[in-house]
């Protein structure tokens, strides 16, 4: 499930790798002990990282596990509605057996984000820093946007059998998010079981440093994300926020060397 991505014309493809014992696929850059882990948004896959630690960096590759998540790319849509916590666990075998032995910092994107912070928590040991960009690892300010009322009604006439499942589909497709319509199958499930989820304890629980870098353009999860975030990071052991003009949520495409500045600075503290 999920978008895959094309080498462009005249050039080879990556070659993939089976990472966590044939749980993922994705690549390995750089040379040496692996000190990054890199998890990639909703719908995207570990490329939109090559320029921020891969390949295609202005600095080099440096040494990262980059992964496509279970449901997106190579990897294959998991079992279950999986939330964070199951993307999670099933990123410790690459950290854990036989991988880095020695803690990386993790750069999440978007949902990525969110499982980087519960992971994290989670397991303390395989984690030294964290790199947030445009994840929405608290409740947008405001609150999230409600519903169509039209939506509303058919979702409620759906569970009471006063409404096709075709009639309901095409309610979906009319008034869902451009992720929600785009996902099918268990990956829709997934989608709204993580939409639905909150991170408040695994924030409070963080005991690395995390950096947040935010596009100030950001329209899927605004600064106002990032400022709620970092307040609520203000307990731990540090955090800061760097805002990048002009950038929209897409940052590791649009601004990849304010990204692997952060990655950088968090893989320099002892």
């Amino acid at each position: 499930m999920g978008p895959g991505r094309r080498a462009p014309a005249g050039s080879l493809a990556p070659m993939l790798k089976s990472l966590a014992g044939g749980a993922l696929f994705g690549e390995v850059w750089g040379t040496g002990t692996p000190e990054v882990l890199v998890l990639h948004g909703w719908g995207r896959t570990h490329a939109d990282f090559a320029a921020v630690a891969g390949p295609a960096a202005a600095g080099g590759p440096l040494p990262t596990l980059a992964p496509d998540l279970p449901g997106f790319g190579s990897t294959p849509a998991p079992p279950t509605a999986w939330g964070a916590a199951d993307y999670a666990s099933a990123l410790i075998p690459l950290l854990e057996d036989g991988g880095p032995g020695r803690p990386v910092v993790v750069l999440g994107h978007s949902r990525g984000g969110c499982i980087a912070v519960v992971l994290a928590a989670a397991r303390p040991d395989l984690v030294r820093g964290i790199v947030l960009t445009g994840a929405p690892v608290v409740p947008r300010p405001g609150g999230r946007r409600r519903p169509a009322p039209a939506f509303v009604v058919a979702r409620r006439l759906h569970r009471w059998g006063l409404v096709s499942d075709e009639r309901m589909e095409r309610a979906r497709q009319r008034y869902g998010s451009a992720d929600y319509r785009a996902a099918e199958g268990i990956m829709r499930e997934v989608f709204v079981r993580m939409v639905n989820e909150r991170y408040d304890e695994e924030l409070a629980a963080l005991r690395c440093p995390v950096e947040l870098v935010w596009g100030d353009d950001d329209a899927d999860v605004p600064v106002g994300v990032a400022r709620a975030a970092l307040g609520a990071l203000s307990g731990g052991p540090g955090a800061t926020l760097t805002l990048c003009p002009g950038a929209g949520h897409l940052t590791p495409l649009t601004v990849p060397g304010a990204l692997r500045a952060a990655v950088e600075r968090a893989l320099a503290r002892p």
